[in-house]
């Protein structure tokens, strides 16, 4: 009698600004019921921006070799510390003509949280294999992606986690890209903007990442930060410029990869006969748009999105507990 191979199981987390919250607590809910840490539970975790993270600070390892911090406490980092984050005063907002003539925010405040948070830990430490996106405008002028088993290997492909980090978050008009120096040639650096320019959901990347390491059996559980469903009136877009479509450019290249990478897997588990894809998305309230927002840390936008994440884990009952009991496989 043969031994089935277990899956290879990978988790996918979109980006999303604050909204990461989301995903964070689907995954609370996740480790309490199987009682294990995320990073023991995926053979790779991928992430893009906020989704970057979460994939690498579940990933950081203590003196023993341990997850540093649990889902939980990236919850509280999310819900205490967003401010940090997204760091604006009166004087900036005013300068930057709310992010239309510069950044919106500063990075100097996010640095020193990715300081407290990730000290000088390095990308080849990870628990768990990690694929976080980036995009480099100057040097090669393609998506970079930054890979934990890479890392191990090759001296060039290991950074600190907090340089990974500030790159996958980079978002356009938020943050000014971010420089990264090459870690063997020093003359040669990456200008790196948020990953969501080319993979706001990075599912696909992770699943081309298993075929690459020649896995086939493959559990992909992959969560969202919220589906945008307010709705842009062609009677308003036909008339907008430049100036009109710089934010809901933004939101549409991150929903419409979202959305085209769910339906391009779910296509291809169903071609397998295969039911180990799941998506986990909250659909975002058309009535209310200050929960649209990447970057409003209000405590009750916070408080929204938690009431909203628990409606979906109530509703996905059945299917988290499917997925607890195929990762304990």
């Amino acid at each position: 009698m043969s031994i089935q191979n277990k899956p290879y199981k990978i988790l996918s987390i979109d980006g999303g600004g604050i909204r990461g919250l989301i995903p964070a607590l689907i995954l609370v809910e996740i480790e309490k019921r199987t009682g294990k840490a995320i990073s023991e539970l995926f053979d790779l975790i991928a992430g893009t921006s906020t989704g970057g993270i979460l994939a690498l600070g579940l990933n950081i390892p203590d003196h023993n070799g341990k997850p540093r911090y649990t889902v939980e406490e990236l919850v509280t980092l999310f819900k205490e510390k967003g401010k940090m984050i997204f760091c604006q005063n009166k004087w900036r907002a005013l300068m930057t003509g709310l992010g239309i003539l510069d950044e919106r925010y500063s990075h100097h405040s996010f640095e020193k949280l990715l300081q407290e948070y990730c000290g000088e830990v390095e990308l080849k430490s990870a628990i768990t294999d990690v694929l976080i996106t980036s995009y480099d405008l100057e040097y090669t002028r393609k998506p970079f992606f930054f890979k934990s088993r890479l890392a191990q290997r090759e001296e060039e492909r290991n950074f600190k986690m907090k340089e990974v980090i500030r790159a996958t978050t980079a978002a356009p008009t938020y943050f000014e890209p971010h420089k990264l120096l090459n870690s063997v040639n020093r003359k040669i650096y990456y200008s790196l903007v948020d990953g969501a320019i080319v993979a706001n959901n990075p599912a696909m990347c992770a699943f081309a990442e298993a075929l690459t390491l020649n896995q086939s059996d493959i559990l992909m559980v992959s969560l969202g930060t919220g589906a945008k469903t307010e709705q842009i009136k062609h009677k308003d877009a036909i008339n907008w410029g430049i100036v009109h479509w710089i934010r809901p450019l933004i939101t549409l290249i991150m929903n419409g990869n979202s959305a085209a990478v769910d339906y391009q897997l779910k296509e291809i588990f169903l071609a397998k006969e295969s039911s180990d894809y799941y998506r986990l998305q909250v659909n975002l309230p058309m009535d209310d748009k200050s929960v649209h927002k990447l970057d409003n840390t209000k405590k009750s936008n916070l408080n929204r999105l938690e009431s909203l994440t628990q409606e979906l884990i109530a509703k996905e009952d059945k299917t988290i507990d499917d997925i607890c009991a195929k990762l304990q496989e």
